[in-house]
């Protein structure tokens, strides 16, 4: 799923990496799998989102089986890139996250069906600046299954704030991708030991196929 070495394996063990598991209901957070990550020759290209997209397209089809929320973000920005306060101003080139640039928009393997709910966000996590925390309560959601981009930036981010929420936090591997191998490990490696459970995503599509069957009886 994904690699540590022995010695750091060994460093956490007895302290960090508790499972906290599945709650009473889940919903799918489809963080940023828009085109600006997924297009061959834009800027935040990075085929571990193209992997991760793929990945991700049956288990969103299974939550919407079982009834479950598909949540997902994108960013979108005013022309001048005020919205994104000092995170823009660290990186300049996300001043192109504009409503009127083509890659702005969702991949096409994943575009929202019309139940899902759509939020815009302007910072790393969800949850930052957005109506998600009381929307999840709404919907008697007491755990957040975490997909999208990036892995070690907005995927990261959303679970800490979704743990500091009093959200379960579970993160299927193979639907959360990076640019680079490196920091999408390293990652995996911290949610996994701090903030939630990191999956195989086959355990994680059990689990939503099990709620399925439950609706369908």
């Amino acid at each position: 799923m994904f690699s540590v070495t022995d010695e750091l394996k060994d460093n956490y063990s007895g302290v960090f990496q508790n499972r906290i598991g599945f709650g009473r209901k889940a919903a799918i957070i489809s963080i940023d799998f828009i085109d600006f990550y997924t297009q061959p020759g834009a800027p935040f290209f990075g085929q571990g989102v193209v992997d991760a997209t793929i990945a991700s397209v049956p288990l969103y089809a299974a939550a919407r089986r079982a009834g479950l929320p598909v949540i997902y973000t994108k960013v979108v920005y005013d022309a001048a890139g005020t919205e994104g306060g000092m995170f823009v101003k660290k990186i300049p080139a996300l001043r192109a996250f504009t409503a009127d640039n083509p890659l702005a928009e969702f991949d096409a393997r994943v575009t929202p069906e019309p139940q899902d709910v759509v939020l815009v966000k302007h910072h790393s996590s969800a949850f930052f600046g957005t109506p998600l925390s009381t929307m999840l309560r709404v919907m008697e959601c007491d755990t957040v299954i975490l997909t999208g981009c990036s892995t070690s930036g907005c995927v990261r981010a959303t679970a800490v704030d979704a743990v500091s929420h009093g959200f379960r936090v579970i993160v299927p591997a193979e639907c959360v991708g990076d640019r680079h191998q490196a920091p999408h490990d390293s990652a995996l490696f911290d949610m996994n030991a701090k903030y939630g459970d990191v999956l195989p995503v086959a355990e994680v599509m059990a689990y939503v196929e099990k709620q399925a069957e439950a609706v369908a009886a």
